[in-house]
């Protein structure tokens, strides 16, 4: 090659170079048993729509004979297994956080079609403006649905004293206070007997609830401990059993997913809501955003850290600091405050593997509660 040879570099042609930036946006809007997709082609047209059953044979036969593309789907029932099938078949999947689809829920001209190709004008433009999900893997989903099942058993136990509770007070009487356990024992024995047709089968009812509860516990403490060991470290905290550190680990289902351990309040709605305007501030409620069982699960653990039987820590006196403050619902700050530091430091503990010090030695109680 001489000294002033050049070498000639053809470009490809624009549409190519468009094509190969923004690949094939496909949107999904799941139903319960069809779905509906639509496809935009390179240039942001409509390529196809149609409606799928929402089932995996039909969804497996329609995406795996597609060229790979950006598929948007919002978080749902079947987004799960469906996100994993999709990407299974070499697509790239987004899923949507519906909490932030305001363009979908507000729309005055809203209906499944059309949501799909929102869905897709957003993933090809700018997938992040979807807030995108992380679903965990398939055997988190099944051992988490353990804990879930549990759930159910023990709302329908609530349910069932409360109505008998409620029940017996309209007829003039009232049941005995007891443990949740023992309920159905203590009716037996101390309820009246004009009442004992109406409660027996109530208390039958509840007695078996909690043996299948019982089971359930069982379970979980074995899954704990033989497939999440991590767990340990959490448990490690006092007010922090099996069910709330397998249910942490379960949620948020990877520690590296989070940059901070502090961004762990927020992602499971423990921070107040703001609208603040000039100097105009008012105290607001929490955000409840996230999953709501383990924020209840963590609330329930901050109870019992400053209740009568949670041992002394920097948790418990950063909690006794704040309800001391007076005010308008200072005890139920308290326990949110507390609930939302014991998700961080469970975040931290998981992340470090470190040895939990209740009380740190030397550090002043507001620098303690602060950390």
């Amino acid at each position: 090659m001489t000294k002033h040879s050049k070498v000639q570099i053809q470009s490809k042609p624009r549409k190519e170079r468009h094509a190969k930036a923004t690949p094939l946006a496909i949107g999904v809007d799941l139903g319960d048993r069809c779905s509906e997709v639509c496809v935009l082609d390179e240039e942001g047209m409509i390529a196809s729509q149609t409606r799928l059953r929402t089932t995996q044979t039909a969804l497996q036969e329609y995406f795996s004979s597609r060229v790979p593309a950006r598929v948007a789907l919002e978080t749902g029932t079947h987004s799960g297994w469906v996100s994993r099938l999709i990407a299974g078949g070499g697509h790239e999947v987004v899923v949507a956080n519906a909490r932030e689809l305001r363009k979908i829920h507000q729309s005055d001209r809203k209906n499944d079609r059309a949501d799909a190709e929102i869905l897709a004008r957003i993933v090809r433009f700018d997938p992040q403006l979807l807030a995108p999900v992380q679903h965990r893997s398939e055997q988190m989903q099944v051992d988490i649905s353990l804990i879930r099942a549990r759930d159910v058993l023990v709302g329908a136990r609530t349910k069932l004293i409360n109505a008998a509770r409620g029940l017996t007070k309209s007829l003039g009487g009232r049941l005995p206070r007891c443990t949740t356990p023992s309920f159905a024992q203590r009716i037996r024995e101390q309820a009246p007997k004009q009442f004992e047709t109406m409660l027996a089968p109530l208390a039958a009812a509840i007695d078996s609830l909690t043996q299948q509860i019982r089971c359930y516990d069982k379970q979980l403490e074995v899954l704990a401990h033989r497939c999440y060991p991590e767990t340990e470290i959490l448990r490690q905290v006092a007010g922090v059993g099996a069910l709330t550190s397998l249910a942490f680990v379960l949620t948020l289902s990877d520690k590296a997913r989070f940059a901070r351990s502090r961004d762990v309040g927020p992602y499971l709605g423990l921070v107040p809501r703001q609208d603040d305007s000039g100097e105009h501030s008012p105290q607001l409620p929490i955000t409840k955003a996230g999953n709501g069982y383990l924020r209840r699960l963590l609330i329930g653990s901050a109870h019992y850290i400053l209740g009568p039987f949670g041992p002394d820590s920097d948790l418990r006196r950063f909690g006794i600091h704040l309800a001391e403050r007076g005010g308008k619902n200072a005890k139920k700050r308290a326990v949110v405050a507390v609930a939302r530091k014991l998700a961080v430091l469970l975040h931290r503990l998981w992340v470090t593997a470190e040895v939990y010090e209740p009380l740190r030695a030397g550090v002043p109680l507001e620098v303690a509660g602060a950390a």
